[in-house]
Order: C-alpha cells, then structure tokens, then sequence
C-alpha cells in the first residue's frame, strides 16, 4: 500500500507540473500577474501561476521534487495553521539550501516568485539559477525575517537552452531557510508583447467621440477633422550640457524634442565650488534661463553624491566637523538658489552603493539630508536616485528589496512628513540581452510604495529596442534623461 500510495503522488505531480507547463504555452490563455507586496505576512499568498513548470510547489506532497543542494538537510514542517513549507537545516555554506531541476528554453522568459522566511532575525535571500558549467545567475532576493513570510519575486531571460537548478542563497549560514508557494513561469516573446499591448490599451489609450456641429447647432457632415498635439504630457527628456548655450543647432534640436531635461554636471558640487567658499553658479543659472525661456522642466541633479571619488576635491580630507559645516553650507546654498524653479532633486546620489556622509555622519545621514531638503523646498519631488535596481540581477547593493529598504528609512525619519518623494531608476544596460523578466518584477514591487517612478538616466548597449518598449509600453513609467 506504501509503494502505491508513493506512486499515485509521483502521477499526480506529473500531471500537474505537465498541466502547468501547457498552460503555459497558450498566447491567448495566460496573464502576467503584476500582484507584489512588500509586506511580512502571517500566511504565505498562493503560487502564482500555481507553481507554473514548478513540481510541488505548495508541498502539498511533502517534499517529492526537491533535493538537497550543497550541504544540510531538508524536511517538510507544518505550521500550527496546517500550512507545509520546505525547510533547509544544518546548513553551514551561504549556498545550502533546497533545489529543483527545471529545463530552460532559449529565447523565453521566466518569472519566479516564492514565499520566504528565516528562523532567526532576518537575513537577504536570493535565488540562484545555477546554468550548465556551475555558473550561478541571481534571479531576485528579499530580505526575508522571521516569525512571518515575504515575497521574493523576480525572474531570469534565458539566452540558452539547457537544465537549471533552482537554489537559495543565504548569508547567516546559522539560520535556516522557509519556502513555500515556489511559482516559474515561462513566456514566449508573443505572449510577453500581447501582454504588452494589452496594457496599452488599457492603461495608454482612450475612446473619444467627437460632434462636430454648425454654430446653429445642425449637423455638419463629411467635416474633416485634423487632430494635432498641442502639448507633450509624458514627461519625456534628455540631458543638457554647458554646450547648448553657444550651439544655435543644439539648441534647435533640444527644444524641437524635449520639455523635460535634467544638467549633466553643471549644478553638482564639484561644478559650482571648485574651490572652498568661491561659488560659482554662472552656467547653471544660464542654462536654467535657456530652459526657462523655452519651457523645458528641470530635474536638479545633485545636491550631493555618496561616492567619495565624486566629491569636490577640497571636501575629501576635510574633518567631520569641518565637513559638516561644508555639507550644510552645500544644501542651504543651492536648494534656496533654485527654489522654485526645480521640479526635483535627487538628494543623495546613488546612496544604495555609497556611503561617504554615513561614513562620516553616521547612519542617519541620508534621511537627513531629505530632512533638509524638504525643509528648505517643499515643492519639488525628492528622489532617491540609483543605478542597477532594475538593470542587473547580480548587484546585491541595489536590488528592489533594498531599495525599498533604504527608501522606508528615509521615509520614517523626522521632519519628511509631507514630503513629495519618488523612485529614480537610472537605467545603464550593459551590452547582452537584458533581463525583462527580472525588470519587470522589479518594477511590480517598486510599484507597491504608490510612488511615482521615472528612468531618471539611460545608456543601452546595443540593443536598445528590447528595452524600452518593456518600459514604456508595459510598465508606464515615465522618462527623463541624463548622461553623466
């Protein structure tokens, strides 16, 4: 009875992975689910997908499908409510944890979620594709905790065909890793661009009737009616530089295209003092002028940025003291310069991957700075302004989940209430096929702040076709670029 009862669940998780594999194989049958939460919660949601070419996702049948990577064990637990999760125990190595074989198809796109937990504290964990020749890809992380369930959700692009084995990636070796409701979900690129004109219709475009009539009011037929904009509403732009105030060509071909823009270097620190106490804001104040004249929105770029190489060379051997009386002087100066005329900032420039004022001022020091910043100026939009978070999988530094973190800090801290604050993806996609999949669930967590989100920068190496359609079309963020 054993041996029949243990091959009846081998049937059913074969019929069941094979009906989630052709499931989704259907252009017209399957919907991308952009649902994402932020949030630790006492029940994990379902699979997405249900568990998509998944085998057990929920462990509805123990742990059959899964097997032990690395060192450790793993074991099927219940909790008190009767829900079953995988744990992966004894572990001694970051990478020792639970994993499944699944077969990648070249050309498709892969979304992954997953419903995490740590036995103690809380701790990042990501999960890892490991590819043919042991070569590990980073698919997503969260930063699971204990005691409640988060939801990792990210995804690969496969450039091969060939196996994968699905693992989890935890630093704290001592705790033990939870997962449950494990979801991969393959897309072809017919179904990822149906997905995407499906959200354009919805979400980009609207039906107007119009009635065109005679001034007494009679019907006017065979009227023919020409549409032309008037105005640009999507916020679209590009970076300026000091060379648009003597190139009359630049100038045409600026202003023939753009009405958002944002100064490559001129309003950075090391642009407007050179030198300690001689400030210098001539080229800013003129290009701000030309913009104004031609009315073109202004992102300020930065008030300050967080890597030591790009301060301004008197500031880098500065005191604490000294340099706190320098960073003060720095905010007061030239947010009160530009108050109201700016419609952002990004306040402390790539603040996930450098910390030259926490180093200095202490942990606080970012959220201080939005502090003050709002303080001085309440109108512009504060951004935190960062590169990688949507661009590359492997950057630990700036993933969604930490994002989200840093931004929450910043959000908590004293005297931001109020305050008008946004997401700033820079946007530099390096040469390769980018990873959509893991883009676009990137952008679905980003999107649970309720903040606006913009492509603040942009450089594509050298397929930019593939990119910004995904941005543009589907995910409906808005656009303004920079070059530095």
């Amino acid at each position: 009875m054993k041996v029949a009862a243990e091959g009846c669940n081998l049937l059913l998780l074969f019929i069941t992975s094979y009906l989630s594999l052709i499931s989704g194989l259907g252009v017209h049958s399957l919907s991308y689910d952009h649902s994402a939460t932020t949030k630790c919660l006492a029940e994990p949601r379902r699979a997405q997908y249900g568990g998509g070419i998944i085998v057990n996702p929920g462990f509805d049948h123990n742990i059959e499908g899964w097997t032990v990577f690395g060192k450790g064990a793993i074991k099927e637990r219940i909790s008190n409510g009767g829900n079953r999760f995988i744990v992966a125990h004894n572990r001694t190595h970051p990478l020792d944890s639970f994993s499944q074989k699944v077969q990648l198809k070249k050309g498709m796109l892969y979304t992954f979620s997953a419903w995490l937990q740590v036995s103690e504290g809380s701790d990042t964990v990501s999960v890892m594709f490991k590819t043919k020749g042991s070569k590990m890809v980073r698919g997503g992380q969260v930063i699971a905790k204990h005691g409640c369930w988060t939801l990792l959700k990210g995804g690969i692009a496969a450039n091969f065909s060939s196996p994968v084995e699905i693992l989890f990636e935890s630093k704290n070796s001592n705790a033990e890793i939870w997962a449950d409701n494990i979801s991969l979900q393959p897309f072809n690129k017919k179904q990822w661009r149906s997905l995407q004109d499906a959200s354009i219709e919805r979400v980009r475009k609207r039906k107007v009737r119009f009635q065109i009539s005679h001034v007494n009011e009679t019907a006017l037929i065979g009227a023919k009616v020409i549409t032309r904009p008037i105005k640009l509403n999507f916020p679209f732009g590009c970076g300026m530089n000091h060379h648009i105030l003597t190139n009359k060509d630049y100038q045409s071909w600026f202003v023939s295209r753009f009405k958002f823009t944002t100064f490559t270097n001129e309003m950075k620190w090391y642009s407007t003092e050179k030198k300690q106490g001689e400030e210098n804001y001539t080229i800013a104040d003129a290009m701000l002028k030309f913009t104004k004249e031609n009315g073109i929105s202004v992102r300020g770029h930065n008030i300050f940025w967080d890597n030591p190489k790009l301060q301004p060379e008197w500031v880098k051997n500065l005191s604490p003291e000294k340099l706190g009386e320098a960073a003060a002087e720095r905010m007061k100066s030239v947010v009160s310069r530009y108050k109201g005329e700016l419609i952002a900032w990004d306040v402390m420039n790539e603040n996930l991957h450098f910390h030259f004022y926490e180093d200095k001022f202490g942990e606080n020091a970012s959220a201080a700075a939005y502090a003050t910043a709002y303080e001085l100026d309440q109108e512009p939009k504060l951004f935190l302004n960062e590169f990688n978070t949507i661009e590359y999988s492997g950057d630990e530094a700036s993933s969604p989940a930490k994002y989200i973190k840093k931004l929450q800090e910043i959000l908590s801290f004293p005297g931001v209430s109020g305050m008008s604050a946004a997401i700033g993806l820079q946007g530099h996609f390096a040469s390769g096929q980018p990873n959509l999949a893991y883009m676009r669930s990137g952008l679905d967590l980003l999107a649970t702040t309720g903040l606006p989100i913009w492509l603040t920068e942009a450089s594509v190496d050298p397929q930019p076709s593939q990119v910004f359609p995904q941005l543009q079309k589907n995910i409906l963020i808005n656009f303004s670029f920079v070059n530095i």
